[in-house]
This record gives structure tokens, sequence and C-alpha cells, in this order.
């Protein structure tokens, strides 16, 4: 058989996304599936080398990946008014962070590419994910950018918001925020790829069609929330948006790249290979 790894983050919404794969219940043909479960910036920095067959990415790293991929057009995460945010252990100004040590996830992460966006001029400190709100807790930075479960919890940890960042994008363009993305290698022909992508989809189909088994599944991954929070977690990333992108999608993704060029943040706006969308 034919070894197909698949990279995904340790996350509950991801987890989610392959079910079908993990409890044997898509038929993957001559491809033996292979789960690559790493945090976002790893993948993120193992898809610019181009090593995996499929994989999640942030969408601010599209740029740097997409001579490798190209990105399908179901399974990304997107925020509708929502989305990463930015915490302290007080309430202040967001644009008081300027010259502050913040915590970032990575600096390939579209949490990290929003920061730049809307409160430029911060001192980025990276820390993995899910030590964020500890850090922030600690004293260790003066805020950070949560883009896990935290961002349901923080209150319990006696953190206070700052910037909801999705939240800021939309009201900046009515756009929805794409956070991360799922890709497929470019060394794989047009029906290759197209097999992979319905593959893929199929196992979000299936999770959807089984929510209460997968949900149970995911909050394996969910770092110790309740069962309710974890799933009203996964309902947040994982949403019609995950089924097709569609072309409000496509032009977020443009809108996002427009303006991280506008401000120097990259160096041109890739031209967008989607495959599969309606």
């Amino acid at each position: 058989m034919t070894q197909l790894r698949i990279g995904h983050s340790p996350d509950a919404d991801d987890a989610f996304l392959f079910f079908g794969f993990a409890k044997g219940a898509i038929d993957t043909g001559p491809y033996e599936v292979v789960h690559v479960v790493e945090d976002i910036e790893s993948l993120n920095k193992r898809a610019m080398r181009g090593d995996l067959e499929m994989t999640a990415i942030s969408a601010a790293a599209y740029p740097e990946v997409a001579h490798h991929y190209r990105i399908m057009a179901c399974g990304a995460s997107v925020g509708r008014s929502y989305g990463p945010i930015v915490l302290a252990r007080q309430t202040i100004d967001p644009q008081a962070l300027a010259g502050k040590r913040v915590a970032i996830p990575g600096a390939l992460t579209t949490a990290y590419l929003l920061l730049r966006i809307y409160v430029p001029d911060i001192l980025p400190v990276v820390i993995p994910f899910d030590r964020i709100m500890d850090a922030i807790t600690q004293g260790d930075v003066d805020a950070g950018v949560v883009i896990h479960e935290g961002q349901l919890t923080y209150a319990d940890e006696g953190l206070a918001k700052v910037l909801d960042l999705g939240e800021a994008w939309f009201q900046d363009t009515g756009l929805p925020i794409p956070l991360g993305l799922d890709m497929v290698h470019r060394r794989f022909d047009d029906d290759e790829a197209k097999r992979l992508y319905d593959l893929f989809l199929n196992s979000v189909l299936y999770a959807r069609a089984h929510e209460p088994e997968a949900s149970l599944y995911a909050q394996g991954f969910s770092r110790g929330l309740d069962l309710d929070l974890s799933r009203r977690f996964v309902g947040m990333y994982v949403n019609e948006d995950t089924l097709d992108m569609g072309e409000e999608g496509r032009r977020a993704l443009e809108a996002l790249y427009r303006r991280a060029h506008e401000r120097g943040l990259i160096q041109a706006v890739p031209p967008l290979d989607i495959l599969g969308m309606k």
C-alpha cells in the first residue's frame, strides 16, 4: 500500500475532522493513512520542506508553501466574527502593547499575522501554544495570543481579553477569517489529488454524521475540557465553511494576503490554487 502521511494538530477540532480515518470507517483504497500529530507551527515548518503528502497548515503559511501544496476547499478552520484572542493579566488598550512582550504560538501562524496587522510593533516571544496562558499568568510576558480551547476558559484562569482578532477582522472587512487550511501535495496529478480530497471530505462527513462518537474522540485532544465545552470549541471551527470554504472563503484569503502584502508582512500575494471548490 502507498503510505499517506497526514499532518494535523493535537487539537479537538482537528481530531474531529480526522475521526473517520482514526475510526477506520473510510475506505482508503490503496493508501495506508499515517497520522502525523504535531503542533501547527511544526506542521507549518514541515510544509515549507514539502515533507507530508497531506497536512494542515496555518493560512498565514500558505505564501511560503504554495510551491509545494494546493489548498483543499474542505477542512478549513474559519472563524466568523471570532478567532484567536489576545489575553493579559488585566484589561488594557490593545495599542498599549506596542513595545511589549507578547507570546505568540509561532512566526508562521495566522494568529501572529493578524496580530501584526492590528497591533504592530509588539515584541514577539514564541512559546508553545499550550503554554501561553501559563506564561501570561506567571508574568513571563505582558500578553499572549491564544489559539486553542483557552479561548473559552481564560476567565477561569483570571485572565482578561484584550482583543479578539477574528472579531477585529470581521469589523474591518465584513469577511470570515480563515485560520487554518488543509493541503495536498503537488506531487499528485489532478486525478489523484481529487481522490485524496474526496477521502478527506469523507472523513469530515463521517464525523459530522456520527457527532456524539466523534465529539467523545475529539475530547481526548482538548486538554481537560469537559465534553460540553469541547463540543462547543469544535463547533466554533468545524462548520459549514469546513465542508467547503466557498467563494467567500476565497475572498477572505485574498483579503488576508493583500492586507499582509500592503503592510510589508509578505513578499507577494500568492495565487490561490483551491482544489474541490464548488
